[in-house]
């Protein structure tokens, strides 16, 4: 009895072990499970594209249960300009990113010049920023003569520290009435963190996504069919998604990640411009026998602000 408790602890600590290593290397920007109303996370090209003002803010905590799972919160904001005449989307974005006793926090500002083309627009974007990584590890080693203390390993960190460093990404996102498509890259620069022991870095990630709005025999009705794909050019993930929206005001959907999550979404539009969004993961790896789960609560706000004295009524967007 006593062997197989121990055995459970073990395998439960391997299974973590392995998740988190699999976080940072395969995947290291943070998980989005809503990435249809979140754009701006992974692609700088999408900033101004609602025509009006947007802000978001989400929070994200990853694989319930487990002490020191990935947990992020992000607000970013965008809105549409038109400089010296110049058709253009800028925008703020402010990510917090915890994973055991690390710590990340990203600031970038975007950029996106934007063009008619064909029915649609092309929005060709660059954000520019600081990412700043932080550790500060807690280390409880056996006193035994089969364990190796902390300071025996020359890549093992052992005292709290921090680097900043400088970080870049592109992105092109193409839209229309019904349709939309985008590919970016982050972390163009590969930028890396020169710590006392070793100098990891963030690998250059790439995305691509695309929509479509189906509209049913009845009206109210529209089917939103979506698909993501990420890679750090050693992994990729592919998720694929189907959200039905109601009346514009009401949506539910399913999504599925491979390799990792099965995911159910809902939301609403509480009233003019206000959205809030949730989604729960259900692990299809192993990793689902020693975790809650995945919750992720979105809250997006758009609105338009016009120098006109004659009043407007704000007019939903598709695939904000």
């Amino acid at each position: 009895m006593l062997i197989t408790r121990w055995m459970k602890k073990i395998i439960s600590i391997s299974i973590l072990i392995i998740g988190v290593c699999m976080n940072i290397l395969g995947q290291q920007d943070p998980q989005n499970s809503q990435f249809m109303f979140n754009k701006l996370i992974y692609n700088p090209g999408y900033a101004g594209n609602s025509g009006g003002i947007c802000a978001t803010a989400s929070a994200r905590q990853q694989w319930v249960g487990f002490e020191g799972a990935p947990t992020t919160t992000v607000f970013y904001a965008d809105a549409a300009v038109n400089p010296f005449k110049i058709s253009s989307g800028v925008g703020l974005f402010i990510g917090n990113d915890l994973l055991g006793f690390e710590k990340n926090l990203s600031i970038a500002g975007t950029y996106a010049y934007r063009l008619d083309l064909g029915k649609g627009t092309l929005g060709i974007g660059l954000n520019i920023g600081f990412f700043n990584k932080a550790l500060d590890p807690t280390w409880k080693i056996p006193s035994s003569d089969y364990h190796t203390p902390v300071s025996g390993d020359p890549l093992i960190p052992e005292n709290k520290e921090s680097f900043v460093a400088f970080d870049m990404g592109l992105g092109l996102f193409y839209s229309t009435e019904d349709f939309y498509v985008g590919i970016s890259s982050t972390h163009i620069n590969q930028p890396d963190f020169k710590f006392n022991k070793g100098t990891p870095f963030m690998a250059r990630h790439y995305y691509i996504t695309g929509g479509y709005d189906l509209r049913l025999s009845n009206p109210v009705f529209e089917l939103l069919p979506s698909f993501f794909l990420q890679s750090d050019g050693k992994a990729t993930q592919i998720t694929i998604n189907t959200n039905l929206l109601y009346n514009k005001k009401l949506w539910a959907g399913v999504s599925y990640r491979t390799g990792d999550a099965l995911v159910i979404l809902a939301g609403l539009q509480l009233f003019n411009g206000l959205k809030i969004g949730y989604s729960y993961d259900f692990p299809t790896s192993d990793i689902r026998k020693n975790t809650g789960g995945t919750h992720e609560l979105m809250l997006k706000y758009c609105f338009n602000i016009s120098f006109d004295h004659v009043a407007k009524r704000y007019k939903s967007i598709r695939f904000l």
